[in-house]
């Protein structure tokens, strides 16, 4: 195998990871009895889940690395075109899901989904605008200077939140900056409502640290690229990923690592921990060369995008078919897993449609079909 399909191997397995992960945590069989560490943080502090969708974030950077270079050849025009249509697609996409399946039961009756109260931003939006904006600023800039103005953002969002937020509540739920926003700019009626008010974690103004990790993902997989395999590159990465760890929990301090805030020092540390992971999946897949146990993620990161739609209109539809008073996304549950303790059968029950998500995953991959934007 040679050294660049190896690097394609290990960046493969990164992203499977996080799409499988992604996939776990978002269908428990009850949310009442899931196991702490895959649920999200309350609000500040940090769990495991909450760890998985910036490290998305930093494949899609690690994979651009790859990509950008073959923009060399192409037009300027053709490059800003290839970037926009890549992000219209996948913001419809998200925004199209959160419509689906256009109607909804009410009293034994299906009644049309109004797009007036659609939610706008999600999890697929805040991927296409962050890659949208990190690729242009990448083209335009060179990785270097893009990866400084990220940093630069950091500290911008921090200061907006203090600015524009209300005055000692400017990072509570109610009180921050990214939800006045989100407010005056789409309304309330078209934001997420799972936290039991209108509020998105994946707000546009917290769209603008979440850059950093794509930035990031890029700078290292550069690094990468030119160091090359050996001790000395993953000394250095695993160097940075600890740097990283400790300027967190010092930031933490004043700005506190919060997830669906997206702060500045959830950044850093996300961006510390894909650090040290990479580093230990490049030194197991390329320096000692242990595959064998690749291959099911592999699965997942070749069609990532597809993968976490398809589990994502998966489980709308499984919630939104009748059976009796139930869901049958809940008669499942409760007839085949539940049986096996609350706790047990949630993780089984996401478990299990997280392999039959791997199984059609697996069966794109035989045909060699890759679904790419």
């Amino acid at each position: 195998m040679s050294v660049s399909t190896q690097r394609f191997t290990a960046l493969d397995v990164f992203r499977g990871m996080t799409v499988c992960f992604m996939i776990i945590v978002n269908t428990p069989g009850n949310g009442a009895t899931t196991f702490s560490p895959l649920l999200h943080a309350r609000w500040h502090g940090f769990t495991p889940t909450d760890l998985v969708f910036p490290s998305f974030l930093f494949a899609v950077g690690n994979a651009m690395s790859f990509v950008m270079p073959r923009y060399q050849a192409l037009t300027q025009g053709q490059v800003l075109g290839k970037i926009f249509k890549r992000t219209f697609i996948i913001f419809l996409l998200g925004y199209l899901m959160y419509w689906f399946p256009f109607v909804h039961w009410e009293e034994q009756r299906l009644v049309f989904n109004p797009i007036g109260t659609t939610r706008i931003f999600g999890v697929l939006q805040r991927i296409a605008l962050a890659y949208g904006i990190a690729a242009v600023l990448i083209y335009f800039l060179n990785w270097k200077r893009a990866l400084i103005i990220s940093i630069f953002g950091l500290f911008l969002y921090w200061a907006l939140l203090l600015l524009f937020g209300e005055p000692g509540a400017e990072l509570t739920l109610h009180g921050n900056a990214v939800l006045k926003l989100d407010t005056w700019l789409i309304g309330s009626q078209h934001l997420y409502r799972g936290e039991g008010v209108p509020f998105d974690p994946e707000g546009l103004l917290s769209t603008l640290p979440a850059v950093a990790n794509v930035t990031a993902g890029y700078a290292i997989g550069y690094f990468l690229q030119k160091k090359g395999n050996n001790f000395e590159a993953l000394a250095k990465l695993l160097l940075i990923g600890c740097l990283l760890l400790a300027i967190s929990y010092a930031w933490n301090l004043v700005f506190p690592i919060n997830k669906k805030l997206w702060t500045s020092s959830f950044v850093t540390l996300t961006v510390g921990l894909d650090c040290i992971l990479l580093g230990m999946l490049v030194y197991v897949i390329e320096l000692l060369h242990k595959t064998n146990w690749t291959y099911f993620f592999k699965v997942f990161g070749r069609n990532p995008l597809f993968i976490y739609l398809l589990s994502e209109v998966g489980a709308i539809l499984l919630n939104f078919f009748r059976v009796g008073d139930s869901s049958l996304y809940k008669a499942i549950y409760r007839s085949l897993f539940m049986l096996l303790g609350g706790y047990i059968g949630s993780f089984l029950f996401a478990i299990t449609f997280m392999l039959c998500c791997w199984l059609v995953g697996y069966l794109l991959d035989k045909r060699k079909i890759y679904v790419r934007v």
